[in-house]
């Protein structure tokens, strides 16, 4: 997924294994890195919001705190792909950063594992901010045991797009359930107009990421309480079934990827595609290089986003409640880091945290809903924000406001894979390792059975959970 922050099981545990030897501390003196300078006013800073631009407007609100607290930041942009490398080589020379902004879920908890975080220390920055501030779940997903590991910042969520104007003529309900997706899809698809598209590239982030969010809506859990491995379980048999049938019969031929499956809608060519808050500003043609391509769309580049519905939770048969997916990334502040590093961090989700959420609000929604004294001053001001990369516009100016606000508050909503039940290595390393969305390959290209397709699933999960020593 373009800007995706989704780092692989399989790399960040190889990354940490050779970290882990390093240690958390950092250099002395200085240096270059950050961790463990407590005796000079640097702190490091390493970012995975690695475009030209976001790093230039990070830069510009992480001098902002520095030059009131005589203190210098230094901003270190590091591409997801890369970070393997980097952080390998610098625990190897004892040179890590002090923190670690926008990490994905999967790699806090991969930190976490080889315990090179410093929970104490994103705990006295969420106390100091007021935990009741946050929206509960994203504490809950950036916490392990009940205590925080990091502190949750922002994150983007998976969304069901679909064309209102479609939807409307044929008399169809919005497509919140299976059941409505399913209906929608076959009625809808009509010669060269698909009835929904979604990705399934078997070695594909974006395909587990959408499987993910399907399944949950269906009570389809990658472990249960006890930590036992479900993905055979009747209720991801049946994630695997409606999923696999949506394809097969009402979607287009070939591995679809985000790249196809987004070209696809925006050429008009399909009733529904399941994408993530990122499409929000492509969505409404302000990107140049992802421009809605719909022959109505030449006349009025905003037609499409002015025709689309969009819905963040979907509802499963077997589903317990509605469900939405999002992921969920946080400041990861490291052992031994200068002590300043929580003031830092404090100020970027106070004073600095609209700036920061204005960098790319389309794929930046707030973990932080407000304030003491205003509760709701992130979640409503991020409403007001101007997204976009060539030509800049409020999503109010574009997207109705009840639908930004449902957008913006499922982030207290949101499921994960794993990460709940307190397995979020092993979810990392299911989703590294690509486990399920090879097993729906065989599903779509080999004829093999829902069954079939979650007991292969089942047993890779199980044997990556043997290989962690579980």
């Amino acid at each position: 997924m373009r800007r995706s922050r989704f780092l692989t099981g399989v790399a960040i545990t190889a990354m940490l294994a050779a970290a882990g030897c390093g240690g958390g501390g950092g250099d002395s003196g200085g240096g270059s890195g950050g961790g463990g300078s407590q005796g000079d006013n640097t702190i490091t800073v390493w970012t995975t919001e690695d475009i030209a631009d976001r790093v230039a407007a990070q830069q510009k609100i992480l001098d902002g705190w520095a030059q009131k607290n005589g203190a210098t930041v230094k901003l270190v942009a590091i591409a997801e792909d890369q970070l393997t490398t980097v952080l390998t080589s610098a625990a190897a020379a004892n040179d890590l950063p002090d923190a670690i902004a926008a990490l994905s879920l999967n790699g806090m908890n991969q930190l976490r594992t080889d315990d090179l975080v410093d929970p104490e220390a994103a705990k006295e920055v969420v106390d100091g901010l007021g935990a009741d501030t946050f929206f509960k779940r994203t504490l809950e997903l950036t916490s392990a045991d009940g205590e925080p590991i990091a502190v949750p910042s922002d994150g983007f969520a998976n969304l069901l797009f679909y064309r209102k104007d479609l939807f409307q003529a044929a008399g169809l309900p919005e497509p919140k359930t299976y059941t409505d997706i399913q209906n929608a899809a076959e009625k809808l698809k009509k010669g060269k107009v698909a009835g929904i598209v979604a990705a399934t590239a078997p070695a594909d982030a974006f395909t587990q990421q959408t499987f993910e969010y399907v399944a949950v809506a269906n009570g389809c859990q990658l472990v249960d309480g006890s930590a036992k491995i479900t993905l055979n379980s009747p209720q991801c048999q049946e994630t695997f079934n409606f999923y696999a049938n949506l394809i097969k019969k009402t979607s287009v031929p070939g591995n679809q990827d985000a790249d196809t499956t987004r070209a696809t809608y925006f050429a008009g060519d399909a009733a529904m595609v399941i994408w993530s808050s990122f499409l929000l500003d492509e969505l409404a043609g302000l990107r140049k290089d992802a421009l809605p391509t719909c022959p109505q769309c030449k006349q009025d580049p905003q037609w499409l986003a002015k025709n689309t519905g969009i819905l963040t939770d979907l509802q499963g048969p077997s589903g317990p409640n509605p469900a939405a997916w999002g992921e969920v990334v946080s400041w990861n502040i490291l052992k031994d880091a200068n002590p300043k590093t929580k003031d830092l961090v404090t100020y970027m989700m106070s004073d600095g945290y609209l700036d920061w959420l204005a960098i790319a609000p389309e794929g930046k929604m707030p973990a932080r809903s407000g304030t003491s004294t205003n509760p709701k001053e992130y979640a409503d001001g991020w409403i007001k924000l101007s997204a976009g990369v060539d030509k800049k516009e409020p999503l109010t100016d574009i997207y109705p406001a009840e639908v930004l606000t449902t957008i913006v508050g499922s982030s207290g909503n949101f499921d994960r894979w794993g990460i709940p039940q307190g397995q979020g290595e092993l979810a990392s390393a299911v989703a590294g390792q690509y486990v399920v969305p090879q097993a729906l390959a065989k599903m779509l290209n080999s004829g093999a059975s829902a069954a079939d397709a979650a007991n292969e699933a089942q047993k890779g999960a199980e044997q990556i959970q043997k290989d962690l020593g579980g």
